[in-house]
């Protein structure tokens, strides 16, 4: 279960591609094994991203958890001027987002290890399928360490499972001071839009 978080998976490679349509794109992905939802565009995300607003188009966006891209890809499409940080710890998921970004002609895609992010940064938007399995513990850390890099006026939309802890996420959210709003409900998915602190 855990294999898609290691930085260097073991799995053995099985490469493949999955289509990614939405009203606004169609990208086809290249895919393997020992990355997160490598045989189709995971549910949670097509929910993310047919529900989200559109991103700010310009300065730097990110996708937190990015995967093999799919997130990334569809905001570099919706913000062309805009710089998208496409972040994760698996090595391989990193390597397959470079490549889908230039395959798709998307130049502004950053795909690079958490570690690599300058610190300088500061995010516009930040859109995540959040890897709710590492434990709450690990989450709560990542989270904290992201949202805290939104710039003033900007926002995360995190879409969570319901029985993964979508509500008690919300909660928490809130009492670190990040005002946390239920924007989508949909096919026991929740969108959660958060506020930069002010």
């Amino acid at each position: 279960m855990t294999h898609y978080f290691a930085e260097r998976p073991e799995a053995a490679q099985r490469p493949g591609t999955v289509d990614l349509v939405l009203p606004d794109l169609h990208l086809r992905l290249e895919t393997d094994s020992g990355v997160f939802s490598p045989t189709r565009i995971d549910p949670g995300t097509r929910v993310l991203l047919e529900t989200v607003p559109p991103p700010p188009q310009e300065g730097d966006l990110l996708d937190l958890g990015c995967g093999y891209g799919p997130i990334a890809l569809a905001m570099a499409t919706r913000a062309p001027r805009a710089t998208v940080w496409a972040v994760d710890v698996n090595r391989r998921a990193l390597e397959l987002c470079a490549r889908n970004a230039q395959r798709a002609g998307l130049d502004k895609v950053r795909s690079v290890h958490v570690d690599e992010v300058p610190p300088e940064v500061r995010f516009a938007a930040i859109w995540s399928n959040p890897p709710i399995r590492i434990g709450k513990q690990a989450l709560h850390a990542l989270l904290s360490t992201w949202l805290g890099r939104l710039a003033p006026g900007g926002e995360a939309h995190l879409v969570v499972q319901r029985h993964l802890g979508s509500d008690s996420l919300h909660r928490w959210l809130d009492g670190q001071g990040f005002a946390t709003t239920r924007v989508t409900s949909r096919s026991a998915y929740r969108v959660l839009r958060v506020a930069a602190r002010t």
